[in-house]
């Protein structure tokens, strides 16, 4: 009788970000009673969206696609510097292609292993904190790089070109400096040990791919959501029930405890005006800030409810992602995967861990308000 709340409660402390969110939801609806306005708070095509991606994601996962791959371009290179810069650029791009929080831990497990096997753990805080930094930067350029992109893209109605065009300057500036600091990584050999590998089974690769695609699809409004969706649900109840077990359900009930939450925010007057006053400010670094204390798709999800700005709302909160360790829930994802390997190191990590992100956050404010003034 006891095992039900003791897993409720395991739940949700497990899920920071979803019981906040949770707990928001809950307190507004004291404030502005359940109504049939309420309804119009979803955004279905979004939640849509992200489960058929995070669910692909998964059963590609399951056959190992990502790591076989991964761990065949990290063969290629024989020195730290090179494997390590090859480790957080699969992540950079692997985030544009599979989402931020998925390319984290898809990628960080390899990293793991790649340190690992190769007696070269002490580099391992570092290897988190970069590959983190490229997973919530990496993203940004695209549509579902991001969950918060995902979830202004639709909001607003984006261009696809338009997208691109804002997100392009810091997305550059980005690898520059990424890259700028893997070169300071020593140049000494390294040495993967060989080890036999699972092949992919080619039937299904094709398959996911395929459904991979359609995913994308749907994100770029190519085929109505609710069709994709359907295709996407009946391929892997037949393909991969398991791939559908390990879709992140916390994170889709993250957004809906959100969209309640901001919902409600967006109907109380004062709030209205205290939000809707700063934006008019900065809105920019109002955006970036909030992603500080609230993290960022929560924060977009708000801020979206004050201000018409979608430009400089989608950049502050990309980029805002980047310093505290919950401004993204990317963040948290590497942290809780490193203290599985080094708990004795966690003041160590969070120190670094700030360090560079308040670095590449500030770098990036600045230009960004720079590109935003000229």
């Amino acid at each position: 009788m006891l095992r039900l709340p003791i897993r409720i409660y395991s739940f949700f402390r497990k899920n920071t970000v979803m019981t906040v969110a949770f707990l928001a939801a809950v307190i507004t609806s004291f404030i502005v009673t359940p109504d049939k306005e309420y309804l119009g708070y979803f955004d279905l095509k979004t939640l849509a969206c992200l489960f058929s991606v995070l669910a692909v994601v998964c059963a590609l996962r399951n056959i190992k696609f990502f790591t076989i791959l991964a761990r065949k371009i990290v063969k290629c290179f024989g020195t730290v510097r090179m494997t390590l810069l090859a480790l957080i650029y699969i992540t950079f791009i692997g985030s544009m292609l599979i989402a931020n929080d998925m390319a984290l831990l898809t990628f960080l497990p390899l990293g793991y292993f790649v340190l690992s096997s190769t007696g070269m753990q002490k580099y391992m805080a570092v290897t988190f904190i970069m590959q983190n930094i490229a997973a919530n930067l990496g993203g940004m350029l695209t549509p579902f790089g991001n969950p918060q992109n995902l979830y202004l893209y639709s909001r607003f109605n984006i261009p696809t070109t338009e997208f691109v065009k804002v997100m392009f300057p810091p997305f550059m500036v980005a690898i520059v400096l990424i890259t700028a600091i893997c070169l300071f990584f020593p140049n000494e050999k390294m040495k993967l040990e060989d080890e036999d590998e699972t092949k992919l089974p080619p039937l299904r690769t094709v398959i996911y791919l395929v459904l991979f695609a359609l995913s994308i699809a749907i994100v770029f409004r190519t085929i109505p959501y609710y069709i994709g969706l359907v295709i996407i649900l009946v391929s892997m109840l037949f393909l991969d029930r398991d791939a559908l077990k390990k879709v992140d359900y916390p994170l889709l009930l993250t957004f809906t405890c959100f969209f309640v939450f901001s919902g409600n925010m967006g109907r109380i007057e004062a709030v209205r005006a205290f939000f809707s006053s700063f934006l008019e400010i900065d809105t920019l670094l109002f955006s970036a800030m909030s992603c500080q204390f609230i993290s960022n798709v929560p924060s977009a999800i708000l801020l979206s409810q004050f201000t018409e700005n979608w430009q400089s709302l989608l950049v502050g909160v990309n980029i805002g992602g980047a310093g505290t360790l919950i401004a993204s829930l990317a963040s948290l994802i590497t942290f809780s995967e490193y203290q599985l390997h080094d708990p004795r190191g966690t003041k160590k990590y969070i120190g670094l861990f700030s360090a560079f992100n308040f670095g590449f956050l500030i770098v990036l404010y600045l230009f960004s308000h720079f590109v935003q003034g000229v």
